[in-house]
């Protein structure tokens, strides 16, 4: 059943921009401001603006919804009934931290481990995508459609950077995009957003979370796009770190055959 028809999804999708609005505000405050940045234990940078988003997020949900289950970046899981909510309070904090605008929250909603509803926000630039199961997605209100590109040879590719792959995974990665009609790099979760407004084709990444990538999949599922790991499994909140998305099935199907093996 389509979550659309579900009778909290009203509220939902209310709290989910609510949520974006105060991640844009929070985010535009400390933007291209001073900032000490942290390290974290995987060494990756965090900033007083990503722990105030969350933080923000999580009293928004507790005060709506407090029996839905919450998992995010920057502060342990706290755990509920029925639904979760995904957090990643920004997403692309190395671009944020150096003045680089195309950073994005992302929200998700979770059922059994399926996202349902999901949001790209892009606080610097004013720009966000929503995402339901069973609708179409919106870009700042109007309906986005991804590309109708259907041959890797013809494809725009993206990927926030080459640095995130392992050798093993690089020679693959090479050898799907290496036929594209051209590639960049940079940008995060806003590429994704690129992908379901149909600006570009095929996005292929590793070294992602849970938090980086649910918000993304009914965002792209729900412009025409198809979205899943490298094995073309389904991604859940048990997904492994690869993600390929492609503005069209027989795009996925030949970035999946390429991608394929050692």
């Amino acid at each position: 059943m389509s979550y659309a028809r579900d009778r909290d999804f009203p509220r939902a999708l209310a709290l989910a921009n609510a949520m974006a609005d105060a991640a844009r505000a929070i985010a535009r405050d400390y933007f291209r401001r001073p900032l000490e940045v942290e390290r974290k234990a995987d060494l990756s940078p965090v900033t007083i603006a990503d722990r105030s988003i969350e933080t923000e997020m999580r009293r928004m949900i507790r005060a709506e919804f407090p029996r839905h289950g919450i998992r995010g970046e920057e502060f342990a899981t706290e755990a509920g009934q029925d639904y979760t909510w995904v957090l990643d309070p920004i997403d692309g904090t190395k671009s944020f931290v150096t003045g680089f605008p195309l950073f994005g929250s992302l929200i998700a909603l979770e059922c059994n481990e399926r996202a349902v509803l999901g949001v790209i926000e892009a606080p610097a630039v004013g720009e966000r995508w929503v995402g339901v199961e069973g609708l179409a997605t919106t870009f700042n209100g109007a309906p986005a459609r991804t590309s109708g590109c259907s041959a890797l040879e013809q494809a725009r590719v993206y990927c926030t950077s080459a640095e995130m792959f392992r050798a093993d995974e690089l020679r693959r990665y090479e050898r799907c995009t290496g036929r594209a009609l051209l590639r960049r790099y940079g940008g995060d979760c806003y590429i994704y957003g690129l992908l379901a407004a149909g600006h570009c084709d095929l996005v292929v990444e590793t070294a992602l979370k849970p938090h980086d990538f649910q918000a993304l999949v009914p965002v792209v599922e729900g412009a025409g796009g198809r979205i899943s790991d490298w094995d073309g499994q389904p991604l859940s909140a048990r997904s492994g770190e690869r993600v390929v998305a492609a503005a069209t099935e027989p795009l996925w199907q030949q970035a999946l055959a390429a991608l394929r093996g050692p």
